[in-house]
């Protein structure tokens, strides 16, 4: 009998604390200092921000011809996807549920998306991201 309560407990416990982590996960923007390693800004996300998103992903021209892609100073910004957008191009086939833009200094800004296997991609793209600038206070 004891058991049973005992693990009747456990199962609750369990059952308490995946609620709690699903509630706590929030899909906000966040702008990462690349030089700091650390994220400095984040921001609710919104209609207006992710029809940025999707246009930008539309907007993908080329694949980043880097043998280093992610620069020494810069920002990323992370912008989650809801729902998922499904990129489907001569490069990647797959559901993106996240976007990073990777502004690095004095260069143009670049995208990174990840596939259904976690695998980089990055790609360069053909528009502002001006509402981005704007919203996160980020230099010109």
């Amino acid at each position: 009998m004891v058991r049973k309560i005992l693990l009747s407990l456990v199962y609750i416990f369990f059952l308490l604390n995946l609620s709690i982590v699903s509630a706590q996960s929030s899909k906000n923007i966040e702008l990462l200092d690349i030089e700091k390693n650390k994220i400095t800004k984040t921001a609710q996300t919104n209609p207006e921000i992710q029809l940025e998103a999707e246009t930008i992903i539309k907007e993908i021209d080329d694949v980043v011809k880097k043998l280093k892609p992610v620069p020494d100073k810069g920002y990323m910004i992370k912008i989650p996807l809801e729902p998922s957008y499904r990129l489907d191009n001569k490069w990647m086939n797959a559901m993106v549920d996240e976007v990073i833009i990777i502004i690095p200094e004095n260069e143009k800004p670049y995208l990174l998306i990840f596939d259904d296997e976690n695998n980089p991609y990055f790609f360069t793209f053909d528009t502002t991201i001006d509402l981005l600038r704007n919203t996160l206070d980020l230099p010109q």
